[in-house]
């Protein structure tokens, strides 16, 4: 038998009750922080928010005064993309132009290269899209709209070229084939070449070949594709700025 049956009027005060707490001991802490009660202040965070309280206050204003006068620099990490990547594009792109003959061939040769089909049209695509797309990074000019080809690009590779190596594009020395294989080609060396004069540059590694490089100037590139060129250290930047446009890259 329920307690509202033995007592009618309990469910009705109970409800009340309820009423009365959520109104006046739990009201939204969003609106109302203190309520006044005969006189009195009264807080209506829970002590345990205090301490909270302070130090989320604590954090903010040490977070705002140091981080918040950065905003102006804020134009320095996508200037560091730019200029980072756009050396590698260069090289690629005066590379393939040098050698377009030799470009076209592999990227249409099906044995050898990477059968794509339209070999002259995507080689010079491509070649062309890297080196206008390193002068662009560095000028900072239509940073965003060239992102996007270079992209382009990276998936490219990435799928026919890197794919099938996996991820590192340095095989790493501790897995047991390569182990193996540097050790024998060390033995070799020092048996019958110059050792020290050919590896005085850089140890003798093995190119694995795969995605790690790719993905890793795709995401620099994606990035560039939301932040644009940065702010005071791009022609997108300046261009806005003089013809009345949104400065902010």
């Amino acid at each position: 038998m329920g307690i509202s049956v033995l007592f009618p009027g309990f469910s009705l005060i109970l409800d009340n009750w309820r009423k009365a707490w959520a109104e006046a001991i739990m009201p939204d802490l969003r609106t109302c922080r203190t309520r006044q009660v005969q006189g009195y202040q009264l807080s209506l965070i829970p002590a345990w928010r205090k301490p909270m309280n302070a130090l989320s206050t604590l954090y903010y204003t040490v977070h705002n005064a140091i981080f918040g006068r950065l905003k102006y620099l804020d134009g320095l990490a996508p200037l560091a993309l730019r200029l980072y990547l756009a050396p590698m594009f260069w090289m690629a792109g005066i590379n393939k132009v040098a050698g377009i003959e030799n470009t076209i061939e592999w990227f249409g040769n099906p044995d050898w290269g990477l059968g794509l089909p339209f070999p002259t049209v995507l080689a010079y695509l491509a070649a062309y899209t890297e080196v206008i797309g390193a002068v662009l990074l560095v000028m900072g000019l239509a940073t965003r709209w060239i992102a996007i080809p270079l992209m382009m690009t990276m998936l490219v590779a990435m799928i026919t070229v890197h794919w099938e190596h996996g991820w590192a594009a340095i095989a790493s020395s501790n897995m047991e084939g390569v182990a193996m294989r540097l050790s024998a080609a060390k033995e070799i060396l020092r048996e019958y070449g110059n050792y020290k004069w050919l590896t005085e540059k850089g140890s003798l590694v093995i190119l694995n070949n795969g995605i790690e490089f790719s993905v890793t100037y795709l995401v620099m590139l994606f990035s560039l594709f939301f932040t644009g060129g940065g702010r005071y250290v791009s022609a997108d930047y300046w261009l806005r700025h003089f013809t009345g446009g949104s400065a902010r890259s």
